[in-house]
């Protein structure tokens, strides 16, 4: 797309977020796009962290929005979930106009596999789709010990080529509207940097950081891929009071090396009210160790509950490619389970009153 001096003649992107309107993540990604000198910026993103909130709304009381300074973007501060900030943004309540597309991220953590249930970053474009609007969810595989907060500007900057390209189809009415992308940028995105120019001209960084492999013969960058079923093996243990344990986030990651003891006996309990937060699982010298979720960015790297095809997200994710999976609203389990379902129900209701059981 050329590159325009009059704000109206430029795309409107929109950015909300589940970790937070303050997230390093919302932030390099609103950075970017302004620097472009491209598009017109809007962000509507929850004023705390609002992760794991999957597709709640707002229902029964008022959502306060606060504006806030972000340079060279018209934001506001929500405090209700993704979706509220999504279903807002796009309302023409807050802004004059619906965007032309939404983003949502960039998270702290991936979003693949049954993760993607759980996530407020999904669920905020995921709003966008519901209601008629092209958007995508951005996530970058964050793990303690090997990336940075650098990383978000430079994963920001590899998903430039693909919001473009969106916004081109999008222009020609030719984008299809049967779907939202989730894209998952892999841990090693800093290492991997190369030079793009697109039509009209060059873009304003020195480059674009696209996923390539160390290797340059091993090349690596956008990949199609199909929504896995992997999924953080999770549990409940007792605590003793509601901060033990701190906050269930995403799926970030970490070094096992960072862990801190901790005691996992049972704690005594006082009055008849029980305490219990998530805890993960996780392999350690081929041992299997439950420990508690905390505050960010403590997040244990957990053990998977299942092994995916190799065209799925996670498992393209852990192999350096940035993964683009298309989502839809309805499950494909209908045309899985039809046929079994098509002979099974006749016969309920005559089970049921001879009491087969």
């Amino acid at each position: 797309m050329r590159s325009n001096d009059s704000a109206g003649d430029r795309p409107t992107i929109m950015i909300t977020n589940d970790d937070g309107i303050d997230a390093p993540g919302l932030q390099a990604l609103v950075r970017v796009l302004v620097s472009t000198n491209r598009f017109k910026v809007l962000v509507c993103a929850p004023d705390s962290e609002k992760s794991a909130v999957s597709h709640s709304i707002t229902w029964r009381h008022a959502v306060s929005v606060k504006r806030v300074d972000i340079g060279g973007a018209t934001a506001f501060a929500v405090s209700g979930t993704p979706a509220d900030c999504t279903s807002l943004g796009i309302s023409k309540a807050l802004f004059p106009s619906v965007p032309d597309l939404v983003i949502s991220g960039i998270n702290m953590g991936s979003n693949c596999g049954y993760d993607i249930v759980y996530s407020g970053t999904v669920a905020g474009a995921r709003e966008a789709f519901f209601n008629g609007v092209p958007s995508l969810s951005l996530s970058y595989h964050w793990v303690r010990g090997a990336s940075t907060i650098r990383d978000f500007t430079l994963a920001a900057e590899a998903c430039l080529p693909i919001i473009y390209a969106i916004l081109a189809e999008i222009k020609n009415k030719t984008y299809p509207m049967t779907c939202f992308l989730n894209i998952d940028l892999p841990t090693n995105v800093v290492n991997h940097k190369v030079n793009l120019r697109l039509a009209g001209g060059c873009i304003t960084h020195s480059f674009l950081n696209i996923d390539v492999p160390i290797s340059i013969v091993d090349h690596k960058g956008y990949k199609l891929t199909k929504q896995g079923k992997s999924f953080n093996k999770m549990g409940w243990r007792q605590v003793t009071s509601d901060t033990q344990g701190g906050k269930m986030l995403s799926t970030m990651t970490m070094e096992t090396n960072s862990i801190t003891s901790t005691d996992v006996d049972l704690p005594t309990i006082s009055g008849e009210s029980l305490l219990f937060k998530r805890a993960v699982s996780f392999f350690l010298s081929g041992c299997l160790f439950v420990f508690g979720f905390c505050w960010r960015p403590y997040i244990l790297k957990v053990r998977r509950a299942h092994v995916d095809d190799n065209d799925t997200d996670f498992r393209c994710l852990q192999k350096g490619y940035i993964t683009v999976t298309a989502l839809g609203a309805l499950s494909d389990a209908a045309s899985d389970c039809q046929a079994y379902l098509k002979e099974w129900l006749p016969g309920v209701a005559p089970r049921f009153s001879s009491s087969a059981l």
